[in-house]
Formats: C-alpha cells, sequence, structure tokens
C-alpha cells in the first residue's frame, strides 16, 4: 500500500537537497483468528523457524484460562518454554520479566493474556531483541497487535514504543470467556479512532505534521467496522468476538503503518489518560476513550449523538456515572487534557478549556449532569 505524506515544497531557486526520508513498516506475518485456533501455536512456532527455548508471559489468571495449556502444546511439540507470570504493566515488572527472560535462556516470547500482559511481554521482546507472539485473552483495546505498550507509573500511564507481534493468534473461544465488559472497553476504543483522525487532520493543517492517508483509512475503517455491527456484539456470543477482533487488530496495525500512535489516540486519549491522574479509581481505558470521543466529536462539530448511539448499543459508558467517576473528575480531566502530550496538537489546542467550556462540554454532551 502506497503512503500520503505531507510534504513541504521548497520555494523556486532554492538549492536541491537530497531526498532523505527514512521509514520502516513492520507488520504480523500471521494473523490467526477463530475458534480453536489456539491450538496452532507449535504450527506457528515452527514456521517462523523459532529457537527450541522460549517463555510463555502470562497472568495468575490468564495462566488458568490459557497460559499453561500454551506451555503444555509447545513442550509437547519439543520446545523448552518455561512459565513466567506478569503482574501490572509497570516499568518495575518490565524489567522482573526481562531478567527471568534472560535467567531461563528465552529466545522467543508467547504473551498469553489481557492487554497488560502482552504490554510487558511487547516491551521485553523489544528489549531484549527477541521474536514474540501475541496471544489475547481478551480484547480490551487496540494493543494486541500495535507498536505501542502502555507502562503504569505511580502517577500516570506512559505509552512507549514496543515490538510488533510476528504473529498473532486469536482464539474466539477463549477471548468469548472473557468478561463482556473488556471487549465493550475494545470496541469504544477502536470507535475513538474517529476523533484521533480528525485531530490529526487538524494537525496537518496548523502545524503542518506528516500524514500517512493509508494509516488513516485503515483507523476509520477499524472504527466504522465496529459502528456499523454495534448491534451484533453481544455478551457471551463468540460472534461477536469474529465482528470485532478482526477492526481491534486492524486498529493496532494502522499504527505501525503511521509509525505512531496518532492514528488510534488523539484528544479523547489525552482525557483518558489525564482521567487516569485526577480519579480515585478510573475505568478502563477503552470506555474512557469512548466517553472522551463523544465530548471530542462536540467540540469537532461532528456527529457526537452517532458515536455515543454506537457505545450505548454495544454496552459501554457513555457518561461520568457509567464509568464510575465523579462529574469534578471528568471537568479536571478535560482542564488538564491538554497537557498530557503537549507535542501532540488536537482540538484541545496550546491552552486547552478553561473550566467553564469543560463544565459545558460534558453538559451538553450528557456525560455529566
Amino acid at each position: 500500500m502506497g503512503e500520503s505524506l505531507l510534504v513541504r515544497q521548497d520555494p523556486p531557486g532554492a538549492a536541491e537537497t537530497p531526498f532523505g526520508k527514512v521509514r520502516g513498516m513492520v507488520f504480523p506475518r500471521t494473523v490467526l483468528v477463530g475458534h480453536g485456533v489456539l491450538d496452532e501455536i507449535a504450527a506457528t512456532c515452527r514456521q517462523f523457524d523459532f529457537p527450541r527455548t522460549g517463555a510463555v508471559v502470562t497472568g495468575p489468571t490468564t495462566a488458568q484460562l490459557a497460559g499453561h495449556r500454551v506451555a503444555e502444546l509447545l513442550r509437547k511439540d519439543g520446545f523448552d518454554v518455561a512459565t513466567i507470570i506478569a503482574h501490572e504493566a509497570t516499568a518495575a515488572e518490565v524489567d522482573r520479566v526481562a531478567s527471568e527472560v534472560r535467567t531461563k535462556g528465552a529466545r522467543f516470547l508467547a504473551g498469553v493474556g489481557g492487554g497488560s500482559k502482552i504490554d510487558v511481554t511487547k516491551v521485553v521482546a523489544a528489549r531484549l531483541g527477541i521474536p514474540f507472539l501475541s496471544l489475547p485473552t481478551s480484547a480490551a483495546h487496540d494493543g494486541i497487535s500495535s507498536p505501542r505498550a502502555s507502562l503504569h507509573g505511580a502517577e500516570s500511564v506512559t505509552s512507549q514504543e514496543a515490538a510488533v507481534p510476528i504473529g498473532v493468534i486469536a482464539d474466539t473461544s477463549v477471548i468469548v470467556r472473557a468478561p463482556f465488559r473488556l471487549l465493550a472497553s475494545g470496541c469504544a476504543d477502536v470507535i475513538s479512532n474517529i476523533t484521533a483522525i480528525l485531530d490529526w487532520r487538524l494537525a496537518v493543517r496548523l502545524r503542518s505534521e506528516e500524514y500517512s492517508s493509508t494509516a488513516a483509512t485503515l483507523s476509520e475503517y477499524a472504527a466504522q467496522e465496529i459502528i456499523d455491527h454495534a448491534a451484533a456484539i453481544k455478551p457471551n456470543l463468540e460472534e461477536s468476538i469474529w465482528i470485532a477482533i478482526r477492526p481491534i487488530l486492524v486498529a493496532g496495525i494502522s499504527m505501525s503503518v503511521a509509525g505512531s500512535s496518532r492514528p488510534c489516540s488523539g484528544s479523547e486519549h489525552l482525557f483518558s489518560h489525564a482521567l487516569d491522574r485526577v480519579s480515585r479509581q478510573p475505568s478502563l481505558h477503552g470506555e474512557q476513550c469512548g466517553v472522551g470521543a463523544i465530548m471530542m466529536m462536540y467540540l469537532h462539530g461532528g456527529d457526537w449523538r452517532r458515536l455515543k448511539t454506537s457505545l450505548q448499543t454495544i454496552g459501554a459508558p457513555t457518561t461520568a456515572r457509567e464509568l464510575g467517576v465523579s462529574d469534578e473528575e471528568v471537568v479536571k480531566a478535560l482542564g488538564l487534557a491538554h497537557s498530557i502530550r503537549p507535542d501532540r496538537y488536537t482540538i484541545l489546542g496550546d491552552n486547552g478549556l478553561t473550566r467553564d467550556a469543560a463544565e459545558r462540554l460534558a453538559t451538553v454532551t450528557g456525560v455529566i449532569g
């Protein structure tokens, strides 16, 4: 696929300079989605000619759901794999898991779990320069296939570059067993791409930011697929996983095309990160981004009611009360959001919203009040 990039034109008579643009794009080489595909783990490792020594990184709960099974399947096929239990995605946990991976001499990783376990795995894989497979047990956000990871600090969540999985194995029969709230959150995260793209295009017009039409198209396609099929995404229905997981994967891939999180992260994500800072008990990342997208779409002058209806149809939160946060925390987060990433220009501008504007925005869209 071709890239459409914003290019500054030199004035007439300017000295010619050599073309110097360079970009690397790394994508998953294999994506398996469907019922029972977890059984393909050993064949996939052999397909990529992985070394015989590896490690399965999983969580205390997801180990019982799928992690131990993945390790057993690999051992039956002759692989020497250790099982490493990871916890919350923090810099300290990444350090600990990386040290354990080194100690065990693992030459490849299989991340089995929700977003935090896969985030830990992809950061460790990047640090150690070894390949990894992504085996999600839930679909709470678009990090399953993306080159970004979210690490939690004492007061905030930071997004950083990480390894792209060499393959993704998304078993719908496993993911459907996760709480439906996680899937609804993943869908909300992808729906929020709509405002992220609007922010990106605004930054192109006002800041001459580089732009990829391919990445933007992939991101918008993913969001539109979720919106178009919102009524079919229901609890305890494996078909719903089948419908939702592919757009979630495509959203992650759009970031690989762009070389940044721009296609999937704009003002709505800044609101979510700000809410993480000010709230005593933040909600799920994707849920917060969905609510943020409602308000940011209003600021863009777009059809915010359509986004809100899609989120409600899926069963994702659309109000502060449904998020489990206070009205005051929403207003504070709106006022703080613009400062979270000063380098990322969005509809919030350089100075952000006044308190009165934040209260009005949240009230008009029904998020508070």
